[in-house]
Formats: C-alpha cells, structure tokens, sequence
C-alpha cells in the first residue's frame, strides 16, 4: 500500500516536472512578438513627444504588466479588468498621496503602496504591477508630480490601453492562444475577430 502510494507520487512528480519544462517556442514567440510592440508603441510615443530624458509617458510598471499580459495570459491577474483596472486604481491612489501629504519618500511611498493594493483587492482588479505604477507617483520627481492626475489618464491609462489593445491582437491570432479568459468578454472578442476574417 505505502509502495503504491509511492510509486504515483514519483509518476506525478515526473509528469509534472516533464510539463513544466517543456519548452513551446511558438508560445514564446508570440510572447515576444506581443511585447514587443505593446512596449514599441508606447516608446514611440513617448519618443514623438518628450525628450530622451524625460521618461513619463514609458513607466516602468509597463515592463511588468508586459510580462503577465503577454507570457502569463492565463493568470487571473493578466485578464484586461485587473490590467486596466489595477493600474488606474493605483495611478489615482498615488496621485492622490502625492497631491495630499508633504513629500516625505518614507510616508508617502508605502502610503500610495498599501493604498492601491486595499482598492485593488476592493475593486477586483489586482495586477501586482499596479503597486508600481503607484509607486512611481510618489517617487519619480516633480515632473510628474506636477501633472497631477493628468498622470492618470496619460501615460497610466493610455499606456494600459495600448499594452491591452497589442495583447487582443497578438494573444489570438493563433489556436493555442486565447486571452483574455474571461467567457463574456472572449466572446465577443471571438466574435469580432471572425468577422473580420470572413
């Protein structure tokens, strides 16, 4: 009995050791390919309208939602509400502690942190790249905070668009691929990209 027992867990064990490193190079190729030009559009943006060394509108809490929402496509935490949701809660969390307390790197980062993750969590839209973008609210000079809540809107929310938009496009464009998981919403994303193919 205990032998049996045994022997199913090393046959699971290697079952699951042999799926986790498979390696599909179609799948990580339309990771890249998706990444790629989510984070090329918003570059070139960024490049067309502020100089190299103003770094606003190309936030670095893009490079994290890049990961989830084009190599992590099945995470809860990668489907277009936490994407979207996740970083505006968060801009506006941010923005709003930088706006209310005096700049005190020490209070006002863990503050717009702790802040964005509580309306996160109440929200539904949990995307751990979001205590970032809060993040760099607080921290990243007056240039920013000098926008105020135009930050919200731009680069927060139109980067998230743009990053979401890249992802519909790259995540479905083969079989294998699906995203956002979601039944309503893939749905009619399904529904619009047949349309177009037909």
């Amino acid at each position: 009995m205990v032998r049996k027992k045994i022997k199913r867990g090393l046959r699971v064990s290697r079952y699951v050791i042999y799926k986790e490193t498979l390696v599909d190079y179609r799948e990580h190729f339309w990771s890249f390919i998706g990444a790629f030009a989510g984070i090329g559009i918003i570059a070139f943006l960024q490049s067309l309208q502020l100089s190299r060394l103003e770094n606003i509108f190309l936030i670095g809490s893009f490079g994290a939602s890049s990961v989830l929402v084009y190599g992590a496509i099945q995470s809860p935490l990668a489907q277009p509400r936490n994407l979207i949701g996740g970083h505006l809660v968060s801009a506006l969390a941010g923005v709003t502690v930088a706006q209310l307390l005096p700049d005190i790197i020490w209070l006002t980062a863990p503050l717009a942190v702790a802040i964005s993750i509580v309306l996160m969590q109440v929200t539904k839209t949990l995307h751990p790249p979001g205590g970032a973008t809060a993040l760099i609210a607080v921290s990243s000079g007056e240039k920013i905070k000098a926008m105020g809540y135009l930050f919200v809107l731009s680069p927060v929310l139109t980067g998230a668009c743009i990053l979401l938009l890249m992802a519909l496009l790259f995540n479905n464009m083969t079989p294998h691929r699906r995203y956002p998981t979601t039944n309503r919403f893939t749905s009619y994303i399904r529904g619009v990209l047949n349309r177009n193919r037909d």
